[in-house]
């Protein structure tokens, strides 16, 4: 309840400057999600630059407006055109774009808008009243507890992706290993620098992402020449809200898409694109007219439009409270804040609690916006279709290279941007999960930090991991975690031919 009246506090102290970048922040990340190419996540990457030069409350405020209706934005031309804007709005194809060919758009658009809405209400009251119990227990562990959570995180992060086990590994072991490169945080020595001043300094995470993310898809869409732009435009685009009783007959699908979103939301790694197409599994599996699935059945874009916005609020509650983002997106919202000289952690409830009530505060108001704004710009959104993406794309590039630069002034990161571009583009055309190689890149060096620590606190008894009550129940659900990854293994062995015809690739 504290958290709750700290953020209506906030709220009603919002001046003109912060609802402005709360209405730019939900614009633009509408755009994004609509332009094929230009994820949510690139657009929080874009927009970065921007936020140096701003304080911290109003950077983090525009970032998490861009967030928010990102995961919206790509749902109307997924529906209505059969163009996912965002790899999370391709469930909504199988049976949104269905109902617009039955003459149904509308009625979809509807859904689709009745679901973000409720997933992002979700995501704000996960933020509200998880946030801060979360941060209480999170204080009362310790070094050791602390180093198997970020296994888990890391761990997951095989179980939640649907490629091979191998390329996450290597996808994995080399964000960690780009990572590790600079000075040690604990011991003070140097590694892996090759006597490069450049390396010496570290590789910060930002700009591989930077370059992982945004370069490098602009370079796979530039290898096939922009083949898919052009898409073709809608003719009427209306949304045909549904009516209160037609949401309570579906209210499970509601209910059990916020339940994944809110949940998943939390598992670095997972994020929209995850919650999305685990939500669509299960509406196929369970609920009210689950054989319509995939047929034109309206639970077919609740379930995952549900989930892919109720994820905001889990994975901002893992990026305070531990300092692990849920997502990409959150992750680099976590690197705006550290540049900003603000470490998140159980301690940010008392040591910056104006801050945590504004993103409270700010997330609910993007909420609202992004479902008044998305109902009234759904044909002027479209309309963005027309512009040749190979545009966009050289936006995209103009952005990147100076973000990189703008992030410590020196040239090293725009190096290292452009390599880990070209990394990116390589590994994306191998099938090797991007979102392994940037959570090993800022998982890794927490996991090792933690593992010294506490080897160092405990005289190198490595029993510290498993003798304390909460290490031991940590631990065994590692385990648990690693013996679910062996029976999916065997699985897949069993049955190499009985594949997910709709795979998950973050």
């Amino acid at each position: 309840m504290d958290t709750l009246s700290g953020a209506l506090d906030a709220l009603f102290g919002f001046g003109p400057e912060t609802w402005l970048l709360l209405v730019a922040g939900v614009i633009t990340g509408l755009v994004v999600g609509v332009l094929p190419g230009l994820t949510f996540v690139m657009g929080v990457l874009l927009l970065l630059p921007l936020t140096y030069g701003m304080d911290t409350h109003s950077g983090v405020v525009l970032m998490l407006a861009v967030y928010v209706a990102g995961t919206y934005g790509g749902a109307i031309t997924s529906i209505v055109l059969r163009v996912p804007g965002e790899p999370n709005n391709v469930p909504l194809l199988w049976d949104g774009w269905t109902m617009t060919r039955q003459g149904r758009g509308a009625e979809a658009l509807g859904w689709a808008a009745m679901a973000a809405f409720v997933g992002g209400i979700v995501s704000w009251l996960t933020l509200t009243f998880a946030a801060e119990p979360a941060a209480d227990l999170a204080l009362s562990l310790g070094q050791p507890e602390y180093f198997w959570i970020v296994v888990l995180g890391l761990t997951s992060v095989l179980l939640m992706i649907e490629s091979s086990a191998a390329k996450t590994l290597v996808a994995m072991g080399i964000g960690m290993l780009v990572a590790s490169v600079g000075v040690d945080d604990v011991y003070g020595s140097v590694r892996f620098s090759f006597g490069s001043d450049t390396l010496r300094a570290g590789i910060d995470y930002l700009p591989v992402m930077v370059g992982v993310y945004a370069l490098g898809h602009v370079l796979a869409r530039f290898g096939q020449s922009f083949a898919d732009e052009g898409a073709g435009q809608a003719g009427e685009v209306r949304t045909a809200l549904p009516r209160p009783a037609a949401v309570r007959r579906r209210a499970g699908s509601f209910g059990r898409g916020a339940t994944i979103g809110g949940l998943l939301g939390a598992v670095p790694g997972a994020g929209a694109t995850v919650a999305s197409f685990v939500s669509y599994g299960v509406e196929r599996q369970v609920g009210r007219d689950h054989e319509q699935v995939g047929k034109g059945s309206p639970n077919g874009v609740i379930g995952p439009q549900t989930a892919s916005t109720a994820t905001v609020g889990g994975a901002f509650v893992s990026m305070l409270v531990l300092g692990i983002p849920g997502s990409a997106a959150a992750a680099v919202i976590l690197g705006a804040l550290q540049l900003h000289n603000v470490q998140p952690g159980p301690q940010i409830f008392s040591t910056q609690p104006e801050l945590v009530h504004t993103i409270v505060a700010a997330l609910l108001v993007s909420v609202l916006l992004m479902a008044v704004l998305g109902l009234l710009a759904a044909k002027p959104m479209i309309a963005l279709l027309r512009a040749p993406e190979a545009y966009v794309a050289a936006i995209i590039v103009l952005f990147a290279y100076l973000g990189a630069y703008a992030l410590r002034n020196s040239m090293s990161d725009v190096w290292i941007m452009a390599g880990c571009g070209v990394l990116g583009f390589l590994m994306e055309r191998r099938g090797y999960p991007l979102a392994a190689l940037i959570l090993g890149a800022i998982l890794g060096p927490l996991a090792e930090r933690f593992l010294v620590t506490s080897l160092i606190a405990s005289d190198n008894d490595a029993t510290v991991f498993v003798s304390r009550p909460a290490s031991l129940v940590l631990c065994c659900l590692w385990v648990g975690l690693l013996l679910a990854l062996g029976r999916r293994w065997l699985r897949q062995r069993r049955s190499p031919d009985k594949s997910d015809p709709h795979p998950v690739n973050v």
